[in-house]
């Protein structure tokens, strides 16, 4: 559990609204140091309009958001201050080279000549920029465009880091390279992602957020994520079956189904798995069990029981 002195973003019931359609609807969570949080959903759950709202640049219709102790309303500039953000499309002049556009982000900042020079060397290094400083950003791979995006949002050193789909369209490589980035920024900052890529969190964050339409609908550590993710299924094989409610009456057992070919599928409670039952059983009755084998239900199943909420997949 994080101290509460850890706490560097508090959002309190922010709710948004386009004519009749709540884009985001009462959401409430807080960001810690060292915390790398992915808010994660289906396009259009909302996660692009929290994201804008957290940085700034759109204001909640209700709700409150303090960034380091400041309320961004109420004292927006101290606020914007501790804050970093990459929205989906890094805003880059085509025209100017890399360091140009660090050297302006710095000056946006209010960062001096000499404490500019350094912050960007620094954020270069960081970044893997530091080869490509006199390259226009329009000559820039969709991966090093991120970089400077990422780049410009960590110059003034902010607390907080926010960062919209930041590995959207990116190659294998480019993936590897930025989620890396974003774990090592992890370490001495506060860092929200927002992805409807489950495999985004699973790689890049330490907790998770499902929104759907507008709504919170899970967050916890990535770590009690997984452990949903166990194994709640046996499937075994028998070459002399018994009646099924037989294997109905096995301990821990909720359901039984059969798949055909002596092999039954045995649902299980969590944490309740039947396994010694089985070869006990199968021994004794002379069953002649051949196949005994887990099945987990993975993260993408309660990822999307989670999002449709209970309606049924298009």
């Amino acid at each position: 559990m994080a101290m509460v002195d850890d706490v560097l973003m508090r959002a309190e019931r922010l709710t948004r609204r386009y004519g009749d359609i709540r884009a985001v609807d009462d959401v409430s969570f807080t960001l810690s140091k060292g915390q790398v949080l992915g808010f994660l959903g289906p396009n259009g759950a909302g996660k692009s309009t929290t994201m804008r709202m957290l940085a700034g640049v759109l204001a909640p219709d209700a709700g409150r958001i303090t960034i380091s102790g400041n309320d961004l309303l109420d004292q927006p500039r101290q606020a914007k201050r501790a804050i970093g953000y990459l929205p989906e499309q890094p805003p880059l002049y085509r025209e100017l080279t890399v360091d140009e556009q660090l050297r302006y982000s710095a000056h946006l900042h209010g960062l001096g000549r000499a404490a500019s020079r350094a912050a960007v060397e620094q954020v270069k290094e960081r970044c893997g920029l530091t080869g490509v400083g006199k390259r226009l950003n329009g000559n820039l791979s969709k991966g090093y465009r991120q970089r400077v995006g990422i780049a410009q949002a960590i110059l003034h050193e902010p607390p907080v880091i926010v960062l919209d789909e930041p590995t959207i369209g990116l190659d294998p490589i480019q993936l590897r390279e930025m989620r890396k980035l974003i774990g090592g920024l992890g370490k001495n900052h506060g860092v929200i992602l927002s992805t409807h890529l489950l495999a985004e969190v699973q790689a890049t964050c330490s907790h998770v957020q499902i929104m759907r339409a507008g709504q919170l609908v899970y967050a916890s550590a990535l770590s009690e994520l997984e452990r949903c993710g166990q194994s709640t299924r046996l499937r075994i094989g028998l070459h002399a079956p018994p009646p099924v409610s037989s294997l109905a009456r096995l301990p821990g057992v909720e359901r039984v189904e059969e798949l055909g070919d002596g092999r039954f599928r045995l649902h299980h409670a969590p944490g309740f798995a039947p396994h010694r039952a089985v070869v006990e059983q199968a021994s004794a009755a002379g069953w002649d069990l051949w196949e005994l084998v887990p099945e987990h239900v993975s993260l993408e199943q309660i990822f999307v029981e989670l999002t449709l909420g209970g309606e049924k997949a298009e």
